[in-house]
């Protein structure tokens, strides 16, 4: 007699997500729809919004000057996050969370006292102008995009830390002193080793500190000027003192297509670079 196959109905796990989609799309999807529709002059469809970004003059210009600080914070929390990572990974566990801590600070201060204090470093008369003064240099940050960099690259250092520290943790160090026995120099056993293995920290880090800093708003309203604002303090503006909300509605959906094609690229140049690179470095060299 054969028993009948009784078939294992699954169970609806998905159900567990609505609460969490349902959240999301009212917190999220539901404004930038809203956002979207009153960009295009929803019911009777126009572009004059959108068009109106590539010809008044300053749209461009705003969004060139934030992609460019943006690029700049970002080149310099990484040149800063990096070996700090690395030297993280060579420490103990006590020096280890010493370290940690001292990454972590910026998000255990409140953000108005840390901008304050960039503002009494940067001035006229602070530490950095009289620091420069001792050389006979007039350098002047604090008003100026360079300054905002400085201030924003030290808020967001430690969203480039945490994923390198994370991926650099990972690394099987025997590999170097492999590649050292067999001759290769420090320098070539880290470029040809070392560097490949941590692409994937590098990649996380580049695109969280760019994609944070092209949506950054109260450093640049405080160390920056309205002559060098930057494209958050131009949705601000373009709501709270101009009421343009279907300017603001296109500008914002602008930027939030921008930084997704370019989270989508750098993440598939990143991995694909990552991945190449590991394999032509462990692949026999009769292979290559």
């Amino acid at each position: 007699m054969t028993l009948p196959v009784r078939r294992r109905v699954p169970r609806p796990h998905w159900l567990l997500l609505l609460p969490a989609l349902a959240l999301l799309a009212a917190v999220l999807l539901v404004p930038l729809v809203q956002s979207f529709l009153r960009s295009v002059g929803a019911p009777e469809l126009t572009g004059e919004h959108w068009s109106a970004l590539f010809t008044d003059g300053v749209t461009l210009r705003v969004l060139l000057r934030t992609a460019q600080t943006a690029l700049l914070v970002t080149v310099i929390a990484f040149a800063l996050g990096y070996p700090y990572a690395y030297v993280m990974t060579r420490v103990g566990p006590r020096m280890r969370a010493v370290l940690l801590v001292v990454v972590l600070v910026p998000f255990w201060t409140s953000v108005m006292a840390r901008n304050f204090a960039w503002i009494l470093i940067l001035q006229r008369g602070g530490p950095v102008d009289e620091f420069f003064g001792l050389f006979g240099l007039d350098v002047v940050l604090y008003g100026k995009v360079s300054g905002v960099a400085i201030a924003m690259s030290q808020v967001l250092l430690p969203f480039m830390v945490l994923p390198l520290f994370s991926a650099l943790s990972g690394i099987d160090r025997r590999l170097l002193l492999a590649a050292r026995g067999l001759g290769s120099s420090p320098l070539v056993a880290f470029w040809r080793i070392y560097w490949p293995l941590s692409r994937s920290g590098v990649t996380a880090g580049l695109i969280l500190v760019f994609t944070l800093s092209l949506g950054f708003y109260v450093t640049p309203a405080l160390l920056g000027t309205p002559q060098e604002s930057l494209i958050a303090q131009l949705l601000a503006q373009r709501t709270t003192q101009l009421l343009d909300f279907a300017g603001a509605g296109a500008l914002g959906t602008l930027v939030l297509v921008v930084t997704l094609v370019l989270v989508a690229w750098t993440n598939r140049v990143g991995g694909t670079v990552s991945a190449i690179g590991v394999v032509a470095t462990t692949a026999p060299k009769e292979q290559r």
